[in-house]
């Protein structure tokens, strides 16, 4: 019963360094920049867009604005366990929070935005501003 139960501490404390090891092969330096958000991806015909500024990234976090200038990041997240970079953040304009999360998939951005007090689920896609 010794053994099994060192074994498994062993395993779990080797988690952590599993984890770093996966994250260190990806450049999340990529998401760094202005992009530009179809809010309505479905329908090609509007002109629905908002932006996600990063200014910069901070080990598993960032820094930037959301939806429109002067809308702060916050509690930003990045996870890249699985080789992908996903983003996850919370901003507000004054009516709520919104929870956003994106993956980042052949230089595009594939979000979604929840804003519980306004009881809405926006689908999203964004591209990088030259």
């Amino acid at each position: 019963m010794k053994t099994i139960y060192v074994l498994v501490v062993i395993l779990l404390l080797s988690i952590p360094n599993i984890t770093k090891a996966q994250s260190s092969k990806v450049d999340t330096e990529v998401l760094v920049g202005t992009w530009k958000l179809d809010m309505s991806p479905q329908d090609t015909t509007d002109e629905n867009f908002a932006m996600m500024k990063i200014t910069k990234i901070k080990n598993d976090s960032f820094i930037g604005e959301f939806y429109r200038e002067g809308v702060k990041i916050r509690n930003a997240q990045i996870n890249t366990q699985l080789g992908i970079i996903y983003g996850a953040l919370i901003s507000g304009d004054g009516t709520g929070d919104y929870n956003t999360t994106f993956y980042y998939k052949g230089g595009v951005l594939h979000g979604s935005t929840h804003a519980i007090s306004r009881n809405f689920l926006s689908v999203w896609t964004a591209t990088k501003e030259k």
